[in-house]
């Protein structure tokens, strides 16, 4: 049994994470700050969910909070941390920029700190698909460059990357950045698209589809992305022996520093995504094409060799078996 701080446990991924570790017997403190990027209630709904199980506690309060933070690291004594929360959202970051620099920047240097001040034996973080940018070489490989972010969420995420590998280089902390690809499932965030599309359908709106649904996109099922998780956070990052500054492996490091992939090494077109949305549904789609939008990218997918040869583990859920979890959950949650 370990104790584990999870961040962002009100959250999409957070939540999932939390119960797992709950359920296998560890004991987990929670922290959000319940913000309204999204509706709240289903937050909350998702925190009610944990409050029913043995080993939870709940922290309300932000990142950003330097000195709430530094409290909460000296009231409990973490085994663990496993940093989920962060601004999220590609769009929304041309939109509200300094929402992201105070928590996905300033909120993950008081993480970086508590887990070096309170000794924590390996600090696990969210890192994003987002990070490949302008790269055009499929799938996205751990080892690729990431020189050239198209978003400002994207340049948070490669610098939480960098911001982890100096405090891995100068305190011996062991982190590992996980750079989720397009997650989906019960319990999902209302601003992701197969959320949308699913009210939208339900409802007889039209929904807009991206890049005239040229998009593909590397959609991972949530039980996947948890699985990977913890099997990440159970086995702290450890030094590269190989590792060499005459040819430097992005991914790895003469610290004990390592970055992985979690996707579900398969890219699904965005209109193959609808079509099967659409079954499960039993209802048909009205498409409003649009052209793509500023800070995305057509295509990802992920090369996951790496998380695979480490954890023993690749996630594998079709679309067709996880879009069918989710509408049955949605269709509980909303009643419909």
């Amino acid at each position: 049994m370990s104790h584990t701080l999870v961040t962002g446990a009100a959250g999409f991924i957070g939540y999932h994470v939390a119960r797992r570790l709950l359920e296998r017997g560890d004991s987990v403190v929670g922290l959000d700050n319940v913000n309204d990027y999204y509706d709240p209630a289903l937050k909350e709904a998702r925190l009610a969910q944990l409050e029913r199980l043995d080993g939870w506690t709940f922290e309300r309060l932000d990142l950003a909070d330097r000195e709430e933070m530094e409290q909460l690291f000296r009231r409990y004594s973490f085994d663990r941390v496993i940093h989920l929360a962060a601004q999220a959202g590609v769009r929304y970051s041309i939109e509200n920029p300094h929402a992201y620099g105070q928590s996905n920047l300033i909120g993950f240097l008081n993480i970086l700190e508590g887990c070096r001040r309170r000794e924590v034996e390996h600090l696990t973080y969210a890192s994003t698909s987002s990070v490949y940018g302008a790269n055009e070489v499929l799938p996205y490989s751990v080892r690729h460059n990431i020189d050239h972010p198209v978003s400002l969420y994207a340049a948070t995420k490669k610098a939480n990357e960098l911001m982890a590998h100096s405090y891995s280089h100068l305190y011996g902390l062991p982190t590992t950045g996980l750079r989720f690809f397009t997650v989906y499932g019960p319990w999902g965030r209302p601003d992701m698209a197969y959320y949308k599309f699913t009210d939208a359908i339900l409802a007889g709106r039209p929904i807009d589809v991206y890049n005239h649904g040229r998009m593909r996109r590397d959609f991972t099922y949530i039980d996947d992305i948890v699985t990977g998780v913890v099997r990440v956070s159970d086995r702290p990052a450890e030094a590269d022996p190989e590792w060499t500054g005459k040819a430097p492996d992005p991914a790895t490091s003469y610290a004990r520093f390592r970055v992985y992939n979690i996707g579900n090494n398969e890219s699904v077109e965005l209109l193959r995504f609808i079509e099967v949305l659409e079954s499960v549904l039993g209802k048909k789609a009205e498409l409003n094409m649009m052209p793509m939008q500023a800070g995305d990218v057509p295509a990802t997918a992920a090369d996951i060799e790496s998380l695979a040869r480490d954890t023993g583990f690749r996630p594998h859920t079709p679309i067709e078996e996880g879009l069918a979890r989710f509408v049955e959950w949605y269709r509980e949650y909303h009643g419909v």
